[in-house]
């Protein structure tokens, strides 16, 4: 399985990239948000870097490799949240996310249906689908900034504070800002015992109005 691509960016086309690793020409379909930002991630040599999410599209004689791009690893993890909602499938969420992801957790987690409707190929049904099967589960991708450089490799985590505070330094917060934010958090909440928890209440304290 491939799991990362870097190589150089030849075309841009609606839903993907053609890039060109060592003379081997790769076609990778990517979300709207990634294909707004794939410059951010080209290093001093002028290569792209995607991380990559591979899968077989099975059709009615063959599967078909296909290869679907991110700029980090959070995207990638938000991606394979969002085809966990039934009936949507890979192409169908590289479609439906052509919003940025902090506006799509914002909607799921305040039941937005109206919004969640908007996004291509998503109906009524399916916006009420992925409010139930996605609300209370997604705070931490809420967190993602407006800007993000690339990420450096995430180290193990010894224990679920460790996971959390891993997972705001790879959101490209400091690293006394995010401590600080699980402390003032844990003060607060005194029952929260997993990385999932915690980074849901960091989100909903960010949002609540003081």
């Amino acid at each position: 399985m491939i799991a990362r691509i870097s190589g150089k960016l030849v075309q841009k086309q609606d839903h993907s990239l053609i890039v060109n690793v060592h003379g081997v020409f790769y076609e990778i379909v990517v979300p709207a948000f990634v294909l707004e930002r794939i410059d951010e991630t080209k290093d001093a040599q002028g290569d792209i870097h995607l991380v990559i999410y591979h899968y077989f599209q099975i059709g009615p004689s063959a599967g078909i490799p296909m290869l679907i791009g991110f700029i980090n690893e959070i995207e990638k993890d938000f991606f394979l949240q969002f085809i966990k909602v039934s009936g949507i499938g890979p192409r169908a969420a590289v479609r439906a996310l052509d919003k940025p992801i902090p506006e799509i957790t914002r909607a799921i987690h305040e039941g937005d249906v109206d919004y969640l409707k908007t996004l291509p190929g998503i109906g009524i049904q399916r916006a009420k689908e992925i409010v139930a099967k996605l609300q209370g589960k997604m705070g931490k991708f809420g967190l993602i900034q407006d800007k993000e450089g690339r990420l450096s490799k995430v180290r193990e985590p010894a224990d679920w504070q460790e996971e959390a505070l891993d997972v705001l330094l790879q959101l490209q917060y400091k690293r006394h800002e995010a401590k600080e934010m699980i402390q003032k958090t844990l003060e607060r909440s005194k029952t929260i015992k997993t990385a999932e928890e915690l980074l849901n209440e960091i989100y909903n304290q960010k949002i609540r109005p003081h």
